[in-house]
């Protein structure tokens, strides 16, 4: 039997031609997919070491809390910060492995900042931190003040009376005079002047406590807050650190034998805004609750902010004798057992200075 075998037709011109067409439009594409991952991979590579457009120093940028990734991206380009697509900043943050672990807050910006930079600080929550100082001797006006003048810093004081105040921070209304430790706070964006004042309350009351159960217990003092009390009226007779303990022990030994304390600087506290700067005779004649001069024992409340120096001073007074003291005029006192001794002081320093 004889087996016919087919033979194969060489391929047309027309196939070859197709197939030829066909390899070239396939190493075409190729091109074309490694030219636009070259382009990719270049404005990736730029947008990564492009600085962002800062235009000022100490300019931030606040992002608000629940803002997703998108929304941060646009909060970006809509103050002009970049102009860069979301796209690029999406494939930094996803190869950061940061696309939803950034935190709101307010964020500082410097010349020369890289996209980069500014998300490793949004990871990381390293927002911008302010400052305000509560100073020593200060009254609780110029606490207020300083905290309204304080900036990124919400303000809820302003509706709120001094009593109200104390009602919010302690759950009982009183006078805030006095109640807070002076030192310099931190805030961040969204914190407000009650949460410097309970931190600045929380730091004084966890001070006064620890020193008054190591106190001198000689002193005459009934409770904390008579501690503070007399701490405030040291702090605002004198600002040398040395004769805080001998100012202490001197009012503290009027209290002891039932004298008036006679300190100037509560009388003035009393007459608020009626004060020119000036005490007259006929404010020391004048009673009120502050008149140290009219009347026996401590004022009702503190009329200044106390530092730590004068709590452990009035805590620790200094031993001695002395019942009197005069300003000298260069800051410090002179100290007198006798009231003798005191009018010597007193023609001396005083009205020897006023004739000459």
């Amino acid at each position: 039997m004889t087996r016919t075998v087919a033979s194969k037709r060489p391929p047309s011109r027309r196939h070859r031609a197709g197939h030829a067409v066909a390899r070239v439009l396939s190493g075409l594409a190729a091109m074309a997919v490694v030219a636009v991952l070259a382009w990719g991979g270049i404005r990736y590579l730029h947008f990564t070491r492009t600085p962002l457009q800062v235009r000022v120093a100490g300019q931030t940028t606040e992002i608000a809390r629940g803002e997703g990734f998108k929304d941060i991206v646009a909060q970006l380009r809509r103050e002009r910060l970049t102009g860069a697509s979301p796209l690029l900043w999406r494939a930094l943050a996803w190869r950061m492995g940061v696309v939803n672990k950034l935190h709101a807050g307010e964020y500082a910006l410097a010349p020369g900042m890289t996209p980069r930079v500014l998300l490793e600080d949004m990871a990381a929550g390293r927002v911008v931190h302010h400052r305000v100082t509560l100073v020593d001797g200060w009254t609780f006006a110029q606490v207020r003040q300083a905290l309204a003048a304080a900036p990124r810093l919400k303000h809820e004081l302003g509706a709120l009376g001094d009593a109200a105040v104390m009602a919010k921070l302690d759950g009982k209304p009183g006078s805030p005079e006095g109640e807070f430790m002076p030192d310099t706070y931190d805030y961040v964006l969204g914190m407000s002047d009650l949460d410097i004042l309970a931190r600045a309350h929380e730091t004084l009351q966890a001070f006064l406590s620890k020193e008054w159960a190591a106190r001198d217990t000689s002193i005459p003092l009934q409770a904390p807050y008579q501690a503070l009390i007399l701490a405030s009226l040291v702090e605002k007779e004198t600002a040398v650190p040395a004769e805080r303990p001998e100012i202490a022990g001197v009012f503290e030994r009027r209290l002891k034998i039932g004298m008036k304390l006679e300190t100037d600087p509560s009388v003035i506290y009393g007459m608020g805004a009626s004060y020119d700067g000036k005490i007259h005779k006929s404010d020391l004649e004048t009673d009120t609750p502050y008149n140290t001069y009219t009347r026996y024992g401590l004022p009702p409340t503190p009329i200044a902010l106390p530092s730590r120096a004068a709590i452990q001073a009035v805590l620790h007074p200094a031993p001695g004798d002395a019942l009197y003291f005069v300003a000298k005029g260069d800051g410090t006192h002179a100290f007198s057992a006798t009231l003798a001794e005191q009018n010597a002081a007193v023609r001396k320093y005083i009205l020897g200075k006023q004739r000459k």
